[in-house]
């Protein structure tokens, strides 16, 4: 893993060598898009792909494409950029006393002195604003699932202090968008879009434990608890439990919301998971648990895995 002495000023030390922050960026708003980790974008990737898969399946399966979804695609874009530099800047004011103790951590904004709790806390209120000025483009349905999900984002920086399982608190969170955006298109809730949600926080599950394996010995000499802890030498077959759980609810998801296209839409749909599957089982063939820079490597690539379902949902919908 590189260190962040090796790199500019102010650099953190898991962000992309050569990042835009890093070499673009005015000097005064880099710690504050540090705090955001827009140096490190897989965050934002993660956070916004569950959005894309609750839009593609809803079209798909009422086989009802409208203007509007060009700006619901968008928007969720636009949205995740901000509530995920929201949600990591309200992360990084809550582990103000820990981030110093961590390695990884230790160069980020707070810890490191660029930037106050209080600045920081400010930059994490203008980012949901500029997020609820987006959300208020949708209908009032999506606006309440927009307003709930704040709960998951308030609680998750405190789940790893009192549970070996936050990473079913980021889940909650994370994958929120595909009850939103289905609802923001079909103007209701429906059982495909909590079975895609369901989905989403297995693979959650399987992609933060990879993650969290790179904190294992910091968090142990701290008292942070995490999934990579509760299962050591165990992970692996915890990752597979995952994979499958994925693959099923994403399958089960598609089948239940019935893709107007008929027979070849859906199949073309169950192509979602298959293929998302097999990438999380590449992933899991190359796991090497103490290999901190494979293990970041890995978790990066979800970007593709994720991408891989919304190419098939997308596909689905032109049948």
């Amino acid at each position: 893993m590189s260190d962040a002495s090796e790199g500019p000023e102010g650099a953190v030390a898991d962000a992309y060598k050569g990042n835009w922050v890093d070499r673009y960026a005015p000097e005064a708003f880099k710690p504050y898009f540090r705090l955001s980790r827009l140096d490190r974008p897989i965050g934002t990737w993660l956070l916004l792909l569950p959005c894309w898969w609750g839009l593609f399946l809803s079209i798909a399966a009422t086989g009802d494409p409208r203007f509007f979804d060009i700006w619901i695609f968008a928007g969720c874009g636009i949205g995740a950029i901000l509530m995920r530099g929201a949600g990591c800047t309200w992360n990084d004011i809550t582990d103000r006393g820990i981030d110093g103790s961590v390695a990884r951590t230790a160069s980020r904004p707070i810890p490191s002195g660029a930037v106050s709790a209080k600045q920081a806390l400010g930059w994490a209120v203008a980012q949901s604003l500029t997020a609820f000025l987006i959300l208020l483009t949708f209908n009032w349905a999506a606006i309440g699932l927009g307003v709930l999900s704040l709960l998951p984002v308030a609680v998750y920086p405190f789940a790893k202090r009192f549970t070996y399982w936050p990473q079913i608190f980021l889940g909650l969170a994370f994958n929120w968008g595909a009850l939103l955006v289905w609802t923001a298109h079909g103007g209701s809730l429906g059982w495909p879009a909590v079975l895609l949600y369901v989905a989403g926080m297995a693979w959650t599950l399987f992609y933060d434990t990879i993650y969290a394996h790179q904190d294992k010995e910091d968090d142990a000499l701290i008292g942070v608890k995490s999934t990579a802890r509760l299962f050591g030498d165990a992970t692996p077959a915890a990752l597979r439990v995952f994979l499958v759980a994925c693959v099923l609810l994403m399958g089960l998801a598609v089948i239940v919301a019935s893709p107007a296209g008929g027979t070849l839409a859906l199949v073309i749909a169950l192509g979602a998971p298959l293929a998302m599957g097999a990438h999380m089982l590449w992933q899991l063939g190359r796991v090497k648990l103490d290999d901190h820079d494979r293990l970041l490597s890995l978790f990066r690539s979800n970007r593709d895995a994720g991408l891989l379902a919304v190419l098939f949902f997308a596909a689905a919908c032109l049948v």
